[in-house]
C-alpha cells in the first residue's frame, strides 16, 4: 500500500522569502492538495554562523502573506542533531563512514591534488581505522540512478561524487546527511525543490540506500530567469516576497502568477481560486526549462484578481497603500467613498499602487491645488459664470436625486440650455473637483465625491477664478 503524499518546503533562514522559493513552496502545496496529501514547513538552520531568527520571521511572514498554508508545527532542522548523529553512527557501524584527519592546508591541498588528475575526493584515511577526525560517507563503486518527475531519468558514476562529510571534527551534522534524516523522519514522500538540488538527490540517494531507507520521489523544479534569460539577481531588481507586496500585488495574483510560471495545465492563464488549480495540478505540468520573469504577465494577472476579488478583501490589502499615497491616515468616509468608487477604480489598476494613485481625487483635501495645463481651463472667459450657473443647479438637487444618472442628465441638459460643447463646462468642473487626477466619467465623479464635497471644491474654485 501506498504512503500518503507528504511534501515539505525546507527554506535556510539567511534572507528574505526568494521568489523562487515562494514558487517552490507553491509546488509543493498545490501538488499535495491535487492529491489528498499534506506539505510541511521545516527551518533549515543547521548553519547556525548564516541563520538568524529575523530571517526565519521574514520566511514565515512572506508565506503567511502569500497565503501559503502549511500542515502541523514547523519543523527546525537544528532541534533534530540527536536522531542526524545517530545515522551518522549507524553508518559508520556498517562500514559506510570513515572518519578522516586531514584539515586546514592539508585537506586543501589533497583536495587540490585529486582534482588536477580529475578525480573526485577520496581521503587517504578510507581503509584506515581511525576514531577522529571528520566523519566522511563512503561512496560506492558503481552508479546511481535517480527517477525526476520533471527531469526524467539521470544517471551518474559514483565516481564522480566526493566522499561528503557528515559529521564535523567537533561532532555537528552537515546540511547533506541532516536533510536525508529529516526527510525520513518527516515521512517525505515527494522531494520537490529547485533543480540547483539535482545533483544533490545523487548523492542522497547513496545515502537512502546506505541507511536502508525508502527514497522519497524526485521533482527538480527549473530556477526563475530574468527578463534578459540570465539567472535570476539583484541586478533584475525585486527577488524578495515582501518586495511585490510593497509593489501593490495581490497575494491571489501573485500566487497565480508564479504558479503558471513554468507550469502549466492547457491554456489557461487566470485562476482565481487555489482550488481550481489544485483540482489541476500535477507535478508533470511543470516545465523542465527555466521560465522568464514577465512583468507584463504579471500585471496582467493581478488586474484580473483587483477585478474580481470582492469588496471587503479589496479594501482590506488597498487601505494601507491609500494611506501612504494620501500622506495621512484617511477618515472613515474618505474609504467609505474610495469603496463606493471601487467599480471605476478596479479597470485601471494592475496593482495596489495604481489603484490608490487612481483614487487621488476622491481623498484630495480641500482646497485642491490646481496649477499647470488644468488651470488654463479655469481662466477662460465666461467660465466662472457657467460654474457658477451649474452649481445653482447642482444645489437644488439633494438627497436620493444625487445620482450618477440623475446627474448625467442634469448636465447633459445644462450643457443644451447653454448651447455649448461639453467640454466648455466639463473641462474646468473636473479641473475643479481632481486637480487633473485621472478620473471616470464625470456624472460619476460628482456621485462619488458627494453633493457636500462637490459644492465645496466648486466654491474653492470659483474664488480661485476670482
Amino acid at each position: 500500500m501506498s504512503r500518503p503524499v507528504r511534501t515539505r518546503f525546507a527554506p535556510s533562514p539567511t534572507g528574505f522569502l526568494h521568489i523562487g522559493g515562494a514558487r517552490t513552496a507553491l509546488f509543493n502545496r498545490y501538488f499535495a492538495d491535487h492529491v489528498g496529501g499534506t506539505m510541511h514547513l521545516r527551518i533549515e538552520d543547521t548553519d547556525r554562523a548564516r541563520s538568524t531568527a529575523e530571517a526565519t520571521q521574514a520566511i514565515i511572514d512572506g508565506l503567511a502573506w502569500l497565503g501559503v498554508r502549511h500542515d502541523g508545527d514547523i519543523v527546525y532542522q537544528s532541534q533534530n542533531a540527536d536522531a542526524h548523529v545517530a545515522a551518522a553512527k549507524a553508518l559508520h557501524a556498517a562500514g559506510h563512514a570513515y572518519f578522516c584527519d586531514l584539515d586546514g592546508d592539508a585537506l586543501d591541498a589533497e583536495r587540490t591534488r585529486q582534482r588536477e588528475i580529475g578525480k573526485a575526493f577520496r581521503s587517504p584515511n578510507r581503509d584506515a581505522d581511525l576514531t577522529e577526525g571528520s566523519l566522511r560517507f563512503r561512496v560506492p563503486d558503481g552508479s546511481t540512478q535517480i527517477s525526476d518527475h520533471v527531469q526524467g531519468d539521470i544517471s551518474w558514476e559514483n565516481e564522480e561524487f566526493d566522499d561528503l562529510v557528515l559529521l564535523r571534527a567537533d561532532g555537528t551534522p552537515t546540511y547533506m546527511l541532516a536533510v536525508v534524516v529529516d526527510d525520513h523522519d518527516m515521512g517525505i514522500t515527494h522531494v520537490v525543490r529547485g533543480d540547483d538540488h539535482l545533483i544533490n538527490a545523487g548523492r542522497q540517494q547513496q545515502l537512502y540506500a546506505a541507511l536502508g531507507w525508502d527514497v522519497p520521489e524526485w521533482a527538480h523544479v527549473p530556477l526563475i530567469y530574468g527578463p534578459d534569460g540570465k539567472k535570476l539577481s539583484k541586478r533584475h531588481g525585486a527577488l524578495g516576497v515582501e518586495a511585490y507586496r510593497d509593489m501593490g500585488y495581490l497575494p491571489g495574483g501573485l500566487r497565480n502568477y508564479l504558479v503558471k510560471l513554468g507550469w502549466a495545465s492547457g491554456d489557461r492563464e487566470v485562476f482565481l481560486n487555489d482550488a481550481d488549480i489544485a483540482d489541476v495540478f500535477t507535478l508533470g505540468g511543470i516545465n523542465s526549462a527555466p521560465a522568464r520573469l514577465d512583468f507584463d504577465k504579471m500585471d496582467f494577472i493581478n488586474q484580473q484578481h483587483i477585478v474580481e476579488i470582492d469588496d471587503d478583501a479589496l479594501m482590506n490589502s488597498a487601505t494601507p497603500f491609500l494611506h501612504e499615497q494620501a500622506g495621512r491616515t484617511l477618515s472613515e468616509a474618505e474609504l467609505g467613498r474610495i469603496r463606493a468608487a471601487l467599480p471605476t477604480l478596479r479597470p485601471r489598476a494592475k496593482t495596489l499602487v495604481q489603484l490608490a494613485e487612481a483614487a487621488a481625487y476622491l481623498y484630495a483635501q480641500r482646497p485642491l491645488s490646481i496649477t499647470g495645463k488644468t488651470a488654463k481651463s479655469l481662466r477662460r472667459e465666461g467660465t466662472k459664470a457657467l460654474v457658477d450657473a451649474l452649481t445653482k443647479q447642482l444645489k437644488a438637487l439633494e438627497g436620493a436625486d444625487w445620482t450618477a444618472d440623475r446627474l448625467q442628465s442634469l448636465l447633459n441638459g445644462f450643457v443644451a440650455e447653454q448651447e455649448i460643447g461639453f467640454g466648455k463646462i466639463g473641462a474646468p468642473v473636473r479641473a475643479a473637483l481632481t486637480a487633473g487626477s485621472p478620473s471616470p466619467d464625470l456624472h460619476e465623479v460628482l456621485a462619488l465625491l458627494g453633493r457636500d464635497e462637490v459644492l465645496g471644491r466648486l466654491s474653492d474654485a470659483t474664488t480661485q477664478m476670482g
